[in-house]
């Protein structure tokens, strides 16, 4: 398997889980929190989706989906293209408040397309491109990805959960 087919299959398994983590639920639903402090169903979907594209668009040198287009409106929040989730307080999670199921869902499946495009035309040679040297040692854009495709998952995961402990 190449490395770009490898990644598509990677990637390609995000979308399917954050979106049965949110299909049909309300927007009342996507913001209660299981408990006290706890991240809710839509932030944890939106986060996921912000630092993919936030991540990716810095990979190619292009403007986010998120401030090229409406999406920060449906989500009740500003399109600062810093704002990816990392560091939230319980009030900064409090506040993305999606409008419904389908923004998160429409707003994943935008930022996917272009993920998508980008990682069909990767080769072997670009995985080792240091994209970030803020780390020791400097992050590579094959490590970067696989950083992003695992905080991905894992938040889906936790949406997923979250929907269990909604009863949905």
């Amino acid at each position: 398997m190449d490395v770009a087919a490898l990644l598509l299959e990677l990637y390609g398994r995000i979308p399917p889980l954050a979106r049965a983590a949110v299909d049909g639920l309300e927007p009342e639903q996507l913001t209660r929190q299981p408990v006290p402090g706890a991240n809710t169903i839509g932030w944890l979907v939106w986060h996921l989706a912000r630092v993919q594209d936030h991540h990716v668009a810095e990979l190619l040198g292009v403007e986010q989906v998120w401030t090229g287009q409406d999406w920060a409106r449906r989500f009740g929040l500003e399109p600062d293209p810093s704002n990816t989730g990392y560091g939230h307080s319980a009030e900064e999670m409090a506040a993305v408040r999606p409008e419904g199921h389908e923004a998160l869902v429409e707003y994943l499946e935008a930022v996917d397309a272009r993920t998508r495009a980008m990682l069909a035309g990767l080769g072997p040679d670009d995985l080792d491109d240091v994209v970030d040297r803020g780390w020791d040692p400097p992050v590579t854009r094959g490590v970067r990805l696989i950083s992003v495709a695992d905080d991905s998952l894992q938040h889906a995961g936790q949406a997923a959960y979250g929907r269990g402990l909604l009863g949905a």
